[in-house]
């Protein structure tokens, strides 16, 4: 949703519009935000690199052990619950290997 405003109630003014009359601009409503992840991202350049290293490997894992099928399930709350067993199959693969299964049982007991 756009948040008209006039320009010289606006501080964004300079950035917007350099017309010394009043005139009406749009600007969203949340632009603020794009603005603080922009400043975010010029700060840290390698943020997204991090983000793949980190964020990405899990989807990827998952999607190779799904192989190239779709869902399985339809409507939005069965595929949702599908996607929760899958998150669910590979963090206890992972902590299996991580500490190992008897470890792991021994975790899930206490």
């Amino acid at each position: 949703m756009l948040d008209i405003h006039t320009c010289r109630a606006c501080k964004f003014k300079p950035e917007c519009t350099s017309s010394p009359s009043v005139r009406r601009i749009a600007r969203w409503e949340h632009q603020d935000v794009l603005d603080k992840m922009a400043q975010r991202l010029e700060a840290e350049p390698d943020a997204m690199l991090i983000r793949k290293q980190t964020v990405e490997h899990p989807f990827g894992t998952i999607k190779m052990w799904m192989g190239s099928q779709h869902f399985l399930t339809k409507r939005f709350k069965n595929v949702g619950t599908e996607m929760d067993l899958h998150v669910l199959a590979y963090n206890l693969k992972r902590m299996m290997t991580i500490i190992g299964p008897k470890q792991l049982m021994k975790e899930m007991m206490a």
